[in-house]
């Protein structure tokens, strides 16, 4: 995709940020075009840099937009454009609350290019407890429902329409997916496994799986690791790798199980376990 000219650039920026028809105000023109500069045309770096500068539809002070600037670094240059995008990407993740950092991060269980249903996503935030009751008695889903539109505003998850014109469901753009599985590795926050071999992390605090298998056509290895299966409470299975799943009673603490997209009729009837909360 071509980068944008600096004119449609402005265009697509100010509308994020301002309101329709007010323009940009005197102060902030100089330092709106600097942040552009720095996004080179690309419409992502864009979009998600002016998510980060307007809150609902408050603006930041000036003094957080020159803040962002300086920490953009040298910009989508030709010959750092990958590594720019990510820093522009890192500082919208970490200028998140920390409640919409998890949620985002937990995203990182799906596979590039999935098409996540709102409503199981939302329910699986609730499972894993990262939705908080407030104050007011509003329902868990709710609360849920909430986040997930602020990391849409964000321009951190793409919406995805009905036939009516509702969101049902999102994408997570391939240079987010990258980001947020990187730091979930970092942090330990899911175990990621694609089915090529059977190798899984002997650190005791793995918590989270999500199986994948990349290579349909490959008979993937099954996990044998039972030692830290054994210490999971959570796990997330997309079909190519249900074959690669241990039995249920290898999971002593599962709290968490979505198994909502596989197939049963190709897999061993299994004996669920009472201490499972969420299914």
């Amino acid at each position: 995709m071509k980068p944008l000219s600096i004119d449609d650039s402005r265009r697509l920026f100010y509308k994020r940020v301002f309101a329709a028809d007010s323009g940009c105000p005197n102060e902030f023109e100089q330092v709106s075009n600097d942040i552009l500069k720095k996004c080179g045309g690309v419409p992502l770096a864009i979009i998600t840099i002016a998510s980060a500068l307007a809150s609902g539809q408050v603006v930041k002070p000036k003094s957080e937009w020159d803040i962002l600037l300086q920490s953009l670094g040298s910009g989508l240059t030709e010959d750092k454009s990958l590594e720019e995008m990510r820093r522009i990407l890192s500082f919208s993740y970490y200028d998140l609350p920390y409640h919409l950092r998890t949620c985002l991060l937990y995203l990182c269980i799906y596979p590039e290019d999935s098409v996540i249903d709102r409503d199981r996503l939302i329910w699986k935030w609730v499972a894993e407890g990262f939705v908080h009751q407030g104050n007011q008695g509003t329902s868990l889903f709710l609360l849920g429902l909430n986040y997930f539109n602020q990391l849409i505003n964000r321009s951190m998850i793409q919406p995805i329409h009905d036939d009516i014109g509702q969101v049902c469901s999102c994408r997570v753009h391939d240079m987010v997916l990258d980001l947020i599985c990187n730091l979930s590795h970092e942090a330990k926050f899911v175990n990621l496994l694609d089915g090529t071999g059977n190798i899984m992390s002997s650190q005791s605090n793995v918590r989270r799986l999500s199986l994948h298998n990349k290579n349909e056509d490959h008979q993937a290895k099954p996990l044998r690791n039972f030692t830290v299966i054994s210490r999971v409470r959570s796990i997330t299975i997309f079909p190519p790798a249900i074959n690669i799943m241990p039995a249920l009673s290898r999971f002593e603490v599962l709290r968490v199980l979505d198994l909502s997209d596989c197939n049963f009729g190709k897999v061993a009837a299994y004996s669920l376990s009472s201490r499972m909360l969420h299914i």
